[in-house]
């Protein structure tokens, strides 16, 4: 009787143990599906193709660079001006004062005799000063002699001074066209009370004056 409870006993045991170890690997393979998967899926992600590019192939780029400023797209303007051109008055006005560099010339504020390297244009306080011709402006300033004075560059060596003006509507720097307003006349520096209210209009080739007269419109 007391082997056959052992040996029944021991059947049990056995039958339990089996029992369990099958519970354990029933247990385990779930787990260990899930993670064999998100390892799969983790390469599959991680991989990737190359994609071929044929040279010439337009291809859109990711990143946009931003857009150049205008100023580095665009050169600066060029001006050009021929010997044979011709420029508009900058004012209607009769002719104060002529040109003279080969022999001198009376100036009656000054009560003295002396050359005169622009043209003295009659004109009134206020009125409208126009670019002779297109160019660029180089200079503005004041003097003595011309009060508020603009230099505009015409291109090959020619330049345009405009003298005894207010009212600037134009900076250095700036590209202007012919006809377009530069400023307004002045009242005459001292230089030209007696003459009166003018426009000081000078031009020069290669730095040095030359007749406005042989250039102005008829």
């Amino acid at each position: 009787m007391k082997r056959d409870k052992s040996l029944t006993v021991g059947l049990v045991l056995c039958f339990v143990v089996i029992i369990a170890i099958a519970g354990i690997v029933t247990f385990r393979k779930p787990e260990e599906t899930p993670k064999n998967e998100l390892a799969q899926t983790e390469e599959e992600e991680v991989y990737e193709e190359p994609t071929e590019i044929t040279q010439g192939e337009d291809v859109e780029a990711e990143i946009v660079n931003p857009s150049t400023p205008v100023e580095q797209i665009v050169e600066a303007e060029q001006f050009y001006f021929a010997d044979s051109d011709l420029i508009q008055w900058p004012i209607s006005g009769n002719v104060l004062m002529n040109f003279s560099m080969d022999q001198t010339i009376y100036f009656a504020t000054l009560e003295q005799y002396k050359y005169n390297p622009a043209l003295l244009i009659e004109g009134k306080e206020g009125q409208e000063v126009k670019a002779a011709k297109s160019g660029k402006v180089t200079k503005v300033e004041e003097t003595a002699e011309t009060g508020i004075t603009v230099t505009v560059n015409m291109g090959n060596g020619y330049e345009a001074i405009y003298g005894q003006l207010k009212d600037i509507e134009i900076a250095e720097g700036d590209s202007i066209k012919s006809g377009d307003v530069i400023g307004k006349l002045a009242k005459p520096s001292r230089y030209y009370s007696v003459e009166g209210c003018n426009l000081y209009f000078q031009l020069l080739k290669n730095g040095k004056p030359i007749n406005p007269m042989d250039y102005l419109e008829p």
